[in-house]
């Protein structure tokens, strides 16, 4: 069989032959900006769909391989500082960097060897990847280059999959699924699917840079009670009315940050998933769309990928241990049993605990990150859902878009409001937690003299 740069090379060779001599091209400018990782990342997203994966398990395969094309980038620019020795277990190592690299390459490289190690529909990342290659090779790339580029970033990326199997996720794979308890209290599976709960144990698996999933640790919440007195009752009857008297703008917003991979659609008797984008996902679609109206080069779009993609991974660990902790009754379960039982939320309960909200938690974590990136205010068209039949939303921060996400929540019926306020200071700690303790910037690094050159 031949080998995938044999492949590449006659395709290089039959692009010589009709169109002349590629080689000759000033490859250096192959890659300027990060659209080649851009689209890496869109196609990842696609593949995360096909394959549907849980939000969590989603915000690990982006993570993971945002950090491999981050750390050869790290190795491509003193100003850029690796996140070995950052990040808990990601020990140093030293990669041979002899000859000339094409580093823009290398860190692709590295970027579709994680992301394809991380997915079931490998064929579907590859196909990517050897179209992303032939691409390059005919912009003049010289074949030894090529070929040394393509081999650091493999063993950048071979060495960050060593790092994540070593995670706790694939022992995870053989825990116990989560138990429905009859306290009255507790979470239950909801319809249309009655889905078991997702990813009860995802706080055993190991954070980027908190010290245990529990480091903030949310207030309790809402004593629950079925008293029409009560505070618990209260907030119900709180999510009861305002989704029945939802607004078009409030529909709006619920549905554009519904973000539900597990959406059911039941027709007569016929029961179909309908295939969305993750939460994590669309925040890192944010990140791209917030890399590109910045302008940022490729490197700068790898460390914008990477450091919002930790921010999001150890938001969901984080929320997760809340979650299974408190396995608090959807508002869904709850308005059925005791206000009214025809009730239905605007969008379809997610199958995992109430307490606190994903949404609020990452959203705000990815917020802080991308503000200490860019600033604030940053105005950004959010155009992540337009290719799922939804309209762009426009901001002015990421705050601002963080803020709607969670509010979202209770406009879509799924979330106490307890949740998201609480779901959001967390988000906001991680987030902050993630850029104080990592540095992505060398101490030396100038923005003013980089906006220069």
């Amino acid at each position: 069989m031949k080998s995938l740069f044999q492949k590449l090379l006659i395709a290089t060779i039959a692009s010589f032959l009709g169109f002349g001599c590629g080689q000759n091209k000033d490859y250096q400018n192959a890659i300027s900006d990060g659209s080649y990782q851009i689209a890496a990342q869109d196609k990842l997203t696609t593949v995360i769909i096909n394959d549907i994966f849980s939000p969590p398990v989603a915000s690990r395969i982006y993570a993971y391989s945002s950090l491999a094309a981050y750390e050869v980038t790290a190795l491509s620019d003193p100003n850029y500082q690796s996140l070995m020795g950052q990040l808990n277990g990601f020990e140093k190592t030293e990669f041979d960097t002899t000859g000339q690299i094409y580093y823009p390459l290398a860190s692709l490289a590295a970027y579709y060897k994680v992301a394809t190690a991380l997915i079931f529909s490998e064929n579907l990342m590859t196909e990517h990847r050897d179209k992303a290659y032939a691409d390059l090779l005919e912009k003049g790339i010289p074949d030894e280059v090529f070929e040394r580029s393509i081999k650091l970033g493999d063993e950048v990326g071979a060495y960050v999959i060593a790092y994540f199997k070593k995670d706790n996720y694939h022992e995870s794979r053989s825990f116990e699924k989560y138990t429905v308890s009859n306290d009255p209290g507790t979470w239950q599976p909801t319809p249309p699917a009655y889905m078991e709960g997702i990813e009860p144990h995802w706080n055993k698996i190991r954070p980027f840079v908190l010290d245990s999933a529990a480091q903030y640790k949310t207030i309790p919440g809402t004593e629950f009670s079925t008293d029409p007195s009560s505070q618990f009752y209260k907030e119900a009857e709180e999510v009861f009315k305002i989704v029945n008297e939802l607004n078009e703008d409030q529909k709006d917003i619920a549905m554009f940050w519904d973000c539900n991979p597990y959406k059911v659609n039941v027709k007569g008797h016929v029961m179909f998933a309908e295939k969305k984008i993750t939460p994590g996902g669309h925040w890192m679609g944010i990140a791209a769309i917030s890399s590109k109206t910045a302008g940022q080069d490729w490197k700068g779009t790898s460390e914008t990928l990477v450091f919002t993609s930790i921010a999001i991974f150890d938001a969901f660990i984080a929320c997760w241990d809340e979650k299974y902790r408190s396995r608090l009754i959807r508002p869904e379960t709850y308005i059925n049993r005791y206000i009214d039982e025809d009730w239905l939320p605007l969008l379809q309960t997610p199958p995992f605990p109430e307490y606190t909200s994903g949404h609020s938690v990452a959203s705000n974590a990815a917020a802080e990150a991308l503000t200490s990136l860019f600033g604030e205010p940053f105005h950004f068209v959010d155009s992540t859902e337009v290719n799922y039949g939804l309209p762009v939303r426009e901001f002015d921060s990421f705050r601002q878009a963080a803020d709607e996400a969670a509010i979202s929540r209770l406009y879509g019926g799924i979330h106490y409001m307890p949740a998201i306020v609480n779901g959001s200071t967390k988000g906001k700690s991680i987030g902050n937690h993630l850029v104080e303790n990592v540095k992505t910037k060398s101490p030396s690094f100038s923005p003013m003299a980089e906006n220069k050159k």
